[in-house]
Formats: structure tokens, sequence, C-alpha cells
């Protein structure tokens, strides 16, 4: 996991990747309409060895030769009925705001990629 560091003035300070993404994903799941964020196979096989996957549904890469801008994608599954790009245009905005607000970090892109849409019922059983 590559990690962002940076010197201050009282030493230096390191945020990794998967700390950026826990911020982006509870930005992610605070958007009307979000379901929840989809894992992807690499966080599942994860899971399926017993570790968690920091900020699940949600990749974090840093720029090329910089260590303050990241570009976010976020893989939702949203509910039956939004319109796709209203929501995706509100996690693309609640994303870039928290993330830049707690980080400090500079937020270049935010790519959402809708994995699914479902039920809003489907989806209250197959959590309950």
């Amino acid at each position: 996991m590559s990690e962002n560091k940076q010197n201050s003035v009282k030493g230096e300070r390191t945020m990794s990747q998967g700390f950026i993404a826990q911020y982006a994903a509870e930005a992610a799941m605070q958007t009307d309409g979000v379901a929840r964020l989809d894992p992807g196979g690499a966080a599942a096989i994860k899971a399926a060895f017993g570790y968690e996957h920091e900020g699940s549904g949600v990749q974090v890469v840093f720029r090329e030769g910089s260590d303050d801008i990241v570009s976010i994608t976020v893989y939702p599954v949203i509910y039956y009925g939004q319109i796709v790009p209203e929501v995706a245009w509100a996690i693309q905005e609640h994303v870039k705001m928290n993330v830049e607000k707690y980080t400090g970090l500079v937020v270049d892109s935010v790519d959402v990629h809708v994995k699914d849409i479902v039920q809003q019922e489907e989806e209250e059983a197959a959590h309950a």
C-alpha cells in the first residue's frame, strides 16, 4: 500500500490510500440514492481470508510524482428509480469536498462507476 508522506514543522505525517478511501467511502454512502458500495473482487478475496479491506468500494491513486494530489474511483450500487447522473454527480461533489476538507489533499478527479441498481426493499431484506 503506498503512502502519502509530507514533512511539516512538527515532523512527518503519513496518509495511506486506505485511510483516504475510508473518508471517500463515508462521503459516498451519505449520498442520497446510494444503497452500498461494491467492494469488487480483490476486497472479496481479502474478506474470505479474514482481512478487512479499508475503504471498500473505493480506489485511491496518487498522481505520479505528487504526494498531495489524488484521483478517486467509487463503485456504488444505487437504488432503482434514482436518476443515475444526478446520484453520480452528488457522489463526486461529496467525495471531493470531504476528502479535501479532512485530509488537506487535492482531489484531481472522482470517477463513479455504477456497479448495480437494486430495489430498496431487496437491499433492506438482504441486510436484515
